[in-house]
């Protein structure tokens, strides 16, 4: 059932969108994200495997995290697209100067009324939106589900469009481990 539901949902994204979000990482000088919760969890995934590809990622919160400036991308994940925190974040973002992407179920929400571009994911969220695939999973699992397999194929995007070999991806990988 989940993965039928996965299946459905991310067949219904729009490509479009999603490669344009792939240009806008591709040209930004770093790329930050932010979240709650396990959107939160699942963008971190994203941040990782992006930097994977030597993309300059930041996770908002973290101890070492820059100022955001023109040239940046803010990427927020938000379902609703009224979470308080990513709200409040995706403003500051567009006072600094930087580009906002926002991934979530509604583009005319409050995040989506900022963004420079908007990837739907037609699932449930907290707040109900036209078209969506319907999920028996609990709350949000969907959009959560989904936004972790928008960054592996965000990122299987930019390994084709620059050649990149996989075995090269390795030096970017934690080694302390």
């Amino acid at each position: 059932m989940i993965m039928t539901e996965l299946a459905e949902a991310m067949a219904a994204v729009d490509e479009v969108s999603v490669r344009a979000l792939a240009g806008e990482i591709d040209a930004a000088d770093r790329v930050f994200f932010i979240g709650t919760g396990r959107v939160f969890l699942a963008l971190q995934a994203m941040a990782k495997r992006l930097a994977h590809l030597g993309v300059a990622t930041v996770v908002v919160g973290q101890i070492t995290e820059p100022a955001i400036r023109p040239g940046d991308l803010l990427i927020a994940g938000s379902g609703s697209g009224e979470s308080l925190v990513p709200v409040v974040i995706a403003r500051k973002a567009k006072t600094a100067g930087a580009r906002l992407a926002h991934i979530g179920t509604r583009s005319d929400s409050s995040i989506g009324l900022l963004a420079d571009i908007f990837v739907r994911l037609p699932v449930p969220s907290k707040l109900a939106a036209p078209r969506q695939v319907s999920s028996s999973q609990p709350m949000t699992s969907l959009f959560e589900q989904c936004l972790w397999f928008l960054g592996d194929a965000i990122a299987l995007m930019l390994i084709d469009s620059h050649g990149l070999d996989l075995a090269d991806l390795w030096q970017h990988h934690a080694n302390l481990e």
